[in-house]
């Protein structure tokens, strides 16, 4: 009887992602468009181009903050999500999200416990040098 009721979820929930995607599309679009018409006019001026955008900075932060705290956010929100009644059962809608978000959660709090790890020395993974193990070994049999 009331069987087009999950089918117009479904199609509400596309419809909605399918908007949300396409207005970002856009409008990303039409930045690099309006950016690509400055540097042309730029050119054309002769102005130099530094003068146009100024040097990204690099030195913005440790990027393994971000994504530790982006994973333990997504981390809450499962947690929010699992107490909510409909989500308490392993099926339905908002189980699966449930899920992802946990997936997700975790992926990124793995992945800013790894950066932090291995980008301790300006991003660069820093290997041991084998020579200091045998001059550690020499100095402690002194």
């Amino acid at each position: 009887m009331y069987y087009w009721i999950p089918i117009t979820i479904v199609f509400i929930v596309s419809l909605s992602v399918t908007a949300i995607i396409l207005i970002i599309g856009l409008t990303v679009y039409f930045k690099k468009r309006l950016e690509h018409k400055q540097i042309m006019a730029a050119i054309e001026k002769g102005t130099p181009l530094s003068e146009l955008r100024p040097p990204k900075s690099k030195l913005t932060g440790p990027v393994w903050i971000k994504y530790l705290t982006f994973g333990i956010a997504l981390i809450i929100i499962t947690v929010g999500l699992s107490l909510v009644g409909p989500a308490r059962g392993p099926v339905g809608p908002i189980g699966l999200i449930t899920w992802i978000f946990l997936g997700v959660g975790v992926a990124w709090l793995i992945r800013g416990l790894l950066y932090r790890k291995y980008s301790a020395y300006g991003g660069q993974i820093q290997y041991p040098n084998k020579d200091d193990k045998v001059e550690n070994k020499e100095q402690e049999n002194s």
